[in-house]
């Protein structure tokens, strides 16, 4: 049985000409990158845009990607996410249209206890990724990276370029604004009618 070649193994081979390898790298690595990005956009058409650029970086001679500071694919989401907050910038207002996800598959649930799971299954996926939209942007990268791409806090820290305990303290704030908002959706408050004098109703 052969043993998988690691990212930096084909990043290598891929350095060297060799075409295979830039494919075996693209195929294991897009789509994460692009649900990432889509989950930080809600953009489809931007999650694509940004996943053909942090390929494109790759491939570039200048690409500054160090194998004892983190993973490949780490490197890749700190591209992606500095191209996702240029986006951001520019547009100030989330994209609320293109919101096909184009065979986006829910992410499995990390316990048989987990409240935001429950929420999911009941609710389905096109909820959850609304609400994720609509959290604060700091709140949305840790939801998108922790939870929804399963990277280590060690490695959503790299990628953050902040501290693991600030991962998480914003994960855990994350998971409870994702919880309210999931919540609120399932029990929405009941319209209170306003009462008009019967002088209006003659």
């Amino acid at each position: 049985m052969t043993v998988p070649e690691s990212d930096e193994e084909l990043l290598r081979r891929m350095r060297g000409g060799d075409e295979e390898a830039f494919l075996s790298l693209y195929r294991k690595l897009q789509a994460p990158l692009y649900r990432f990005t889509l989950n930080m956009t809600g953009s489809a058409s931007v999650a694509e845009d940004v996943t053909q650029e942090v390929f494109l970086a790759l491939i570039r001679e200048e690409c500054g990607f160090d194998p004892s500071r983190g993973s490949l694919a780490g490197y890749l989401f700190g591209i992606a996410r500095k191209l996702v907050l240029r986006h951001l910038e520019r547009s100030r207002v989330l994209a609320e249209q293109d919101m096909d996800a184009g065979g986006w598959q829910p992410p499995h649930a990390h316990s048989a206890s987990d409240p935001v799971g429950d929420l999911l299954r009941a609710e389905g996926i096109e909820v959850l990724r609304r609400a994720i939209i609509s959290l604060p942007k700091r709140y949305r990268e840790v939801v998108a990276l922790c939870d929804l791409e399963e990277l280590d806090y060690a490695e959503a820290a790299a990628v953050l370029g902040c501290p693991v305990g600030t991962v998480r303290s914003r994960l855990h704030r994350a998971r409870a604004l994702l919880l309210e908002k999931l919540q609120e959706k399932l029990n929405p408050k009941p319209d209170v009618p306003t009462w008009k004098p019967l002088r209006s109703l003659i």
